[in-house]
This record gives structure tokens, sequence and C-alpha cells, in this order.
């Protein structure tokens, strides 16, 4: 039986795995203990955060058996934040970072006992790796882990301010806490870099002996208990070093470090930052489709003004058309693009032999989506007025959500360039770029012609920043060479994502079963590829790859496509699998006006502050 467009729609974007690994999460959110709290003070949202991570955990499958599948860890990561973005954070660092850490370096007998503790939330897992001075530069961590011999333990300690453990969930001692620390394991007098280790931070006495923990300022939205944390002389029992195969004890009691290079080593300690880098665009990509799906239901219902008439749906207008179905576009494209990235990370080779272009995919995916999210949001926010302002409402909260994603598992902007560094060190040698695509007669719809053009860019910018980094005619040090480059780099790793997104985009158009959904899809396609061609359209014009009529029509071309999407936004927002049910949004439910009225008692008490479900 052929499927609906919807239908169709929703296979392309839960890449045939809605039922298997999303639906049930769906239903979870449905539950009343996700309903809107307001007048919550930031603890109180703190510890409200933690009793839903607590009825996530109980409604699933254990903690090990969603880490054993990664597929259902990213859809973990995709529905929390629809409803509470301080339970989807609570959850990404107790499952992925934690307990991942825990389960690919300390699974042995020795630690079964916390391993099940953790697997079963009788604790939580904070994941202790950024120092105050020292930021994404974990490789340069303060903290040490001294080996005593004589007793078999670990002293681990802060040696000053800056040796700090920043922003980890520390704040509230009333939570049992068994949390992964990173710090520098030195024995027989030697620094064998940075392992994990497991340090038990507070128990239903509060916190442990010689562990300090100050809670951070507040942030907005996000009522988590953020803090700074300190170790005085804390011992370590010996079991506690979550080696896995990166060293050993020997019969003496001795530790010996695994033979090797200790930069692999580190990157072995930081394995889960990988799949966590696939859950934050995850978190990012749902966070952007709902942000549409709850814009575009208001703005078929908002009525304006219009010449000759009063009651103009404000969607109707191609202004508001135009900043939306761009938005649509993408988060269609970073979907896209996310599962492809999921599909080759779920079926490469055991962490430690990952392929380098693995690394690149996950890394440039990770920080595309989340400034592209974040810039769809901001749209979605703005084009709802003051509604979108409401906490209630969603939008504002998915915002501060995407603030703390672009920061988080790799700052964006750190991650990205040295993405681009690591693909212009690999590149070049024996590789014929691609001619510029003839524009002549060419149909500014044409996907594999911007396509072609994206590519075109791409390549040119990678061959120069090779060249600028290769150039030895100047006296400079392999700093200011890269100084020279980062920008030129930054840009064309962005425009690998943007070429892989529309690649991917135009593959999910073609694996299309309805007409509907084939015809939807090669119109946003179109629109994405036609909004990332426009941002350097004068660079396209200088190389001959557009003409001046071409540049010129850009615009024209945009608005028609949006007059054509028209008739399919429905469809293509039912393909999120999202409800009002769902979201608790009054501005998208069925009749928002009468549902903001409910929500704030504007009809009389207010004896039920839930949007009507629709």
């Amino acid at each position: 039986m052929t499927p609906s467009a919807s239908a169709d729609l929703s296979r392309l974007l839960f890449d045939g795995r809605y039922e298997q690994n999303h639906q049930d999460l769906h239903e979870l959110l449905l539950d009343p203990v996700f309903d809107a709290r307001e007048g919550l003070d930031m603890t109180g949202a703190g510890k409200l955060a933690y009793a839903r991570s607590r009825a996530v955990h109980g409604a699933l499958e254990r903690p090990r058996e969603i880490m054993a599948d990664p597929w259902r860890l990213f859809a973990l990561a995709e529905w929390p934040s629809l409803v509470d973005v301080s339970t989807f954070s609570l959850l990404m660092v107790h499952y992925n970072l934690a307990f991942g850490t825990v389960l690919e370096h300390g699974d042995r007998e020795d630690l079964k006992d916390l391993v099940e503790e953790l697997d079963r939330l009788d604790s939580f897992s904070p994941y202790m790796a950024t120092e105050l001075g020292y930021g994404n530069n974990v490789a340069a961590l303060r903290t040490e882990a001294v080996y005593d011999t004589a007793t078999q333990t670990f002293v681990l300690n802060t040696p000053d301010a800056l040796a700090q453990k920043h922003m980890s969930y520390s704040g509230f001692h009333d939570i049992p806490k068994l949390a992964v620390v990173l710090a520098r394991l030195k024995a027989d007098g030697k620094d064998h870099g940075v392992y994990p280790f497991l340090v038990r931070i507070t128990d239903s006495d509060g916190l442990c002996e010689g562990v300090h923990a100050v809670p951070c300022p507040e942030k907005p939205v996000q009522g988590l208990d953020n803090g700074l944390t300190w170790f005085d002389h804390v011992r370590v029992p010996r079991r506690n070093l979550l080696h896995g195969d990166m060293g050993g004890f020997d019969e003496h009691g001795a530790f010996h470090p695994a033979p090797g290079n200790r930069r692999k080593r580190f990157l072995r300690t930081m394995s889960r930052i990988l799949p966590g880098r696939l859950c934050v665009s995850s978190a990012a990509t749902g966070a952007g489709r709902a942000s549409v799906y709850i814009a575009l239901r208001y703005a078929a219902q908002r009525l304006t003004s219009a010449p000759g008439r009063s009651d103009q749906p404000v969607i109707g207008y191609r202004s508001h058309q135009l900043p939306l179905y761009t938005a649509l576009s993408k988060t269609y494209a970073m979907t896209f693009l996310l599962n492809h990235a999921k599909r080759e990370f779920a079926a490469a080779p055991a962490a430690g032999s990952l392929p380098a272009g693995l690394g690149d995919l996950v890394s440039i995916t990770k920080a595309l989506s989340t400034w592209e999210m974040s810039e769809v949001i901001a749209t979605c926010r703005e084009r709802c007025g003051a509604q979108g302002i409401f906490s209630v409402n969603r939008i504002a909260d998915y915002g501060s959500l995407l603030q703390g994603l672009v920061t988080a598992e790799g700052d964006n902007q750190v991650l990205l360039a040295t993405t681009a560094g690591q693909i212009i060190a690999r590149s070049g040698d024996g590789e014929e770029p691609a001619p510029a695509p003839d524009p002549a007669g060419r149909d500014l719809r044409d996907t594999a012609f911007l396509l072609a053009a994206l590519r075109h860019r791409e390549e040119q910018l990678l061959g120069s920043a090779r060249a600028v980094m290769a150039d030895g005619s100047r006296d400079r040090t392999y700093f200011e060479a890269w100084n020279d480059t980062v920008n030129t780099g930054l840009e064309a790793a962005r425009l690998r994502g943007v070429r892989t997104a529309l690649e991917c985009f135009t593959g999910a158009a073609g694996a299309a079963r309805t007409d509907t959904s084939r015809t939807a899809l090669g119109l946003l396609a179109a629109l994405y590829a036609l909004t990332e061609v426009r941002r350097d359209a004068g660079w396209y014009l200088a190389r001959g790859v557009l003409t001046t009529e071409q540049v010129e029509r850009l615009p024209l071309e945009a608005d028609a496509l949006c007059a054509e999407i028209h008739p399919y936004a429905d469809v293509l927002t039912e393909g999120f699998n999202l409800s009002p049910e769902l979201l608790r949004a009054p501005i998208a439910a069925d009749d928002y006006a009468a549902a903001f009225q409910r929500y704030t008692g504007a009809f009389g008490p207010a004896a039920d502050r839930t949007p009507e479900r629709s």
C-alpha cells in the first residue's frame, strides 16, 4: 500500500526508525509530569529536571541497553528537550558522557556494584572534564591523581583555582552523585596523561570528605545545578581508575600505561565526545523542527489586515513565508545531514579505530546543525511576535538550549577550525578540482547546478587555504601561517557540511514514494540550495559561476519557490510527528487564542492550566 505523503516524509526524516526508536519516547512525553510548571525558582526547576529524568529512566530500558544501541541513544537525545531542555542535559551527561565512559573503560567485575548503581540511577553521574582556566583544552587540564603504591589508592587533588572543574552538575548536595572525573594520572614520579576516574561526590549526607562544590551563577531557562568543583587530597580506590585498554596494574600493584602515543590514549579517554556531538545535533534538529512546527501553525491562524481584507492569515504574506519556509528547508537539510552522520557512525568499527573522515563529518554536522538551528529558532521566535517570548510557547526556551549546544561537546568555532586544519592537511595530493559549472542556460532551481556551484567554492577555498599554509616566501611561524588562513578554512569546512546536506536532501527527494512528498522535497531542497548560493552571490558572480541576470533573479526565484511550497507546508510539518498535545504550546493548538486564554485563566479561575490537547 502506498503511504500517505506525511507518512513518507516521516519515514525519510526518521530514517525508517520512528516506530522502532522514537515512538515510545514521543508517548512518554505525554505524561503529566512533563506539563508546564510556572513560578518555580531555579532550584525548583532544577529539582524538577532530576525528577523528570528519573521518570524517563523508569519508563525505558536500562541505560546499559540504550548505550548498546546508538540509534536509541540518539533518539533519547532528540525528544526530552522538546518539553524540558534541562532534562535533556541531565540525561545526556549521565547516559552518554559519564555512563558511556564507564562502560567503555570500566565495565569490570571489580566495579560491578558501581556500574549497577549508575545503571539503576541510584546516583547521577556528572562528567567533570572542563576546568575553569582551560576551557576546551582538556588535554592541558591540571587536576591530578597521584598513585600511592603503598595504599593502592589515588590522591585526587586540585592544585589551584584555575584547575577547578567548571559547569559540572555539583550544585545540589542532597542528590547522590558518582562522577566521572578526568585527571592527570601520576605514578612513580611520571605524568602519564589524562585518565577518567569514578569519584563519589555526594551521598545521603551531602558532599563527601575532601570534595568542595559551589553553584555557578544562574543561567536563563536551564535551572540546573552547574557548579565549580574542587578536590582536597581525596582518596580514590585503585579500582575506580577507568583504564580500559589504556593501561593497568601489575602483580605488585604498580601502574603501567599502555604502550604507544599519549595523545591516542587521551583520545580514547574522550571517546564519548564523538557520539555526544551527534546527541547534541539530535537535540538541536529536534528543537528546530518543533520551532518551525509551532511558528507555522500559529502563522496559519494569526489574522492580520491586508489590502482589501481584514482577515488574512499572516502566513499569506511572502515576507512571512520567506523566513519561515527557509527555516523549514534548513530543518529538513540538517535532519538529512544528521541522519547520514548517524548511519556512518553506526556502521564504523569499534571506538579507537574510527576513520578520520568520520570525525570530520560528525564535527561538521555538530557545528553546522547547531548554528543553523540557532538561526532557525531565532527566526521562528521573531515571526511569532510577542507570543514567541513566553516559555510556555517553547521557542524561547529552545533558543536558550541552542546557546548551550553551540558550546557543548566542543565550541563550534574551535571545533570547526580544528576540523578545517585537519582537512587542509590531508587534502590536495593528486586531487584535480572540479571545473566551475557553466551557468549558461542553467535553471536556478536546478539543484544539480547549485550543488556543483557549492562544491566548486568549497574546493577553491580549500585550495586557497593550502596555498597560504604552504607559502614559504614569507618568514612566518606555523601559528602565523594558520592565522592567515583560519577564516578561509572555517568557511570551507562549513561549505563541506552544506554541500553534504544538499546531497543528502536531493537523495531523500529521490527516495520519496509519493508524488506529493517528492514534489514538496524537491521544492524545499531548491530553496535550501538557492539560499546558500545567495549567501555568496558576489563570489559566484566574480568567478563566472553565476551570470549577472541570475544574481538579479535570486531573490525573485526564492519568492516564487515559497509560493509553490505554500500548499505543501502542512504535509511537510506533519512529517515531524509532532502534535499540540505533546508540545503543549498554546499557539500551536487548533485554536491558539482559546488555548492561551485557558492557560492564563482569562475565562475565570484556571483549574487546569495545561493547553487543551487536540
